[in-house]
């Protein structure tokens, strides 16, 4: 018989730490489960290049960020914002400020101080922390089952079970989708991982990948589709990275998948308009070569003069015409994005058809997912963060609903 008063919560990244916090403030007596020997592993390499928490745009633009998952986001939202976040945040004596971007970051606190924060409140709670627990489903009981580091299986006692197993990416944080067959031989229906926020691959010579590779090409407009994103790019061994690039993956991956071309351009100097550069290359003197020419009369720096020779024929660098409309729109010749392994983060898992308001899986009554097992993909920006802590939160007041109890004031 289950322990009426015991919740399972599988994952402790941020959804799992974020429920187990909400289950913790209702009373509740919480045991945190996860596969590797120290909790937040993603949540602590998100950190490492400044730890953006969540956006401070309004809910609906907010939202529409959640694309096709935007209305359920809405209402995601209106329950856990980003407002309530950062008053959260801010209970555990963590205080954010907003970028000029719109950013929210957290203002004296790393990833590993807020991490740290977060684990000795939870402990002073009473959660109970079982690290090398890999979920391996439920026993014919109804219980957890989990594989220990020793290699003996666990069966845990519990009333109810949320699960915050993460997607498909970083596979070396625990988020390793390997909890997919266990769901989908319950009948649960889930959309296949797919990488979101990647890079993308690009079949350079052997040339360019061997002298530009980890070289930045700085302020420049990429566009596809419509979409457009500015920002600095990094030319890799494979193709691009960077924030713009992330922001395009999405589209750049759907026409992949369909077999479309991808029309990503870039405008190599987006301050600069079209007829001032053609004003300015027909003044140029034929001794002069073109790689200095363009370094001193419209700062074309680091390897974007070479990516122009990598990527035009030989005709549209002599003719300032031709050469003026690649540098405003430089078609780039996708041929992949990268691995889902080496994605920011991933699309697919549960369908939400599969789980009712309170993010409960229809066919595993008192079975509750949240953050990136569910099928919904955002930007980078503090949207995946947030879409994570969200999702914890709802789904542990849906488990706190269930079991019939209510949240303190």
């Amino acid at each position: 018989m289950k322990n009426e008063g015991r919740v399972a919560v599988v994952g402790c990244g941020p959804a799992g730490l974020m429920a187990a916090t909400v289950l913790s403030e209702a009373g509740l007596s919480v045991d945190l489960f996860d596969t590797k020997a120290s909790a937040g592993r993603k949540f602590l390499v998100a950190g490492r290049g400044g730890l953006n928490l969540t956006h401070s745009e309004p809910t609906g633009d907010f939202a529409a960020r959640y694309g096709n998952n935007a209305k359920t986001f809405k209402k995601f939202l209106a329950a856990f914002s980003p407002d309530a976040l950062r008053s959260w945040l801010r209970g555990i004596g963590v205080e954010t400020f907003v970028g000029t971007s719109g950013r929210v970051f957290p203002k004296d606190a790393t990833a590993q101080d807020i991490l740290k924060i977060w684990l000795e409140t939870l402990g002073k709670r009473g959660v109970t922390f079982h690290y090398s627990h890999r979920w391996q489903g439920f026993s014919q009981s109804g219980n957890p089952l989990f594989l220990t580091e020793d290699g003996t299986l666990r069966e845990f006692a519990a009333r109810a079970v949320l699960l915050a197993l993460g997607g498909a990416s970083w596979p070396q944080t625990g988020s390793d989708g390997r909890w997919v067959p266990i769901l989908a031989a319950k009948d649960v229906h889930l959309e296949p991982f797919r990488p979101a926020n990647c890079g993308v691959e690009v079949a350079w010579s052997e040339h360019f990948r061997t002298h530009f590779s980890g070289k930045p090409l700085k302020n420049i407009l990429l566009r596809c589709c419509g979409q457009q994103a500015v920002g600095d790019v990094v030319v890799t061994a494979h193709g691009l990275e960077g924030g713009p690039v992330y922001a395009l993956s999405a589209i750049i991956r759907d026409l992949l998948e369909k077999n479309e071309s991808v029309p990503l351009s870039l405008d190599l100097k987006r301050d600069l308009p079209l007829e001032r550069i053609k004003e300015k290359l027909a003044h140029r003197h034929g001794k002069e070569s073109l790689t200095n020419f363009l370094r001193k009369t419209i700062r074309l720096t680091g390897p974007a003069y070479s990516l122009l020779r990598e990527i035009c024929s030989p005709e549209d660098l002599k003719h300032p015409e031709g050469l003026a409309e690649r540098i405003k729109n430089l078609t780039v010749p996708i041929v992949n994005t990268r691995p889902l392994a080496e994605a920011i983060s991933s699309a697919g898992g549960i369908a939400f058809s599969q789980v009712n308001a309170d993010l409960m899986l229809c066919k595993l009554p008192g079975v509750f997912v949240a953050g990136e097992m569910l099928d919904w993909e955002a930007p980078t920006g503090g949207y995946l963060l947030q879409g994570a802590f969200t999702t914890g939160h709802l789904a542990a007041q849906g488990l706190i609903k269930w079991m019939g109890q209510k949240t303190r004031p």
